[in-house]
């Protein structure tokens, strides 16, 4: 079993970054695939990013592609999210999970989640 505590997140203006951490514990974590979620106020929850478990493999969804950057600190047993150039429509709280494949990208195929940590973007 698995352990996932995600900090980071904040309160922030469009255009500004913020870093999310998510630190595992139990199981070797080294071993594990990782990825981000988000789930904004009213919507599902929806894919961000995933990584291998060397971080030699990223995948992300096209509506963070090129501002998002997830990579991993296995030595740490930490996952990292930082966004950049942020808008209001990232406002959601995010997730960190562990996928039961590489690169997954639907919600069905993690099976160990943090509690989230909330990120609002204002206007």
């Amino acid at each position: 079993q698995v352990q996932l505590v995600e900090s980071g997140g904040g309160l922030v203006q469009a255009g500004d970054s913020l870093k999310l951490s998510c630190a595992a514990s139990g199981r070797t974590f080294s071993k594990y695939n990782m990825g981000w979620f988000r789930q904004a106020p009213g919507k599902e929850r929806e894919f961000v990013a995933a990584i291998t478990w060397s971080g030699g493999g990223t995948s992300y969804a096209d509506s963070v592609k090129g501002r998002f950057t997830i990579s991993r600190d296995n030595a740490k047993n930490t996952v990292y999210l930082q966004m950049n150039n942020l808008k209001p429509e990232d406002t959601a709280v995010y997730y960190c999970a562990t996928p039961k494949r590489p690169y997954a990208t639907r919600r069905d195929e993690y099976d160990y989640w943090g509690q989230g940590t909330p990120v609002t973007v204002s206007s």
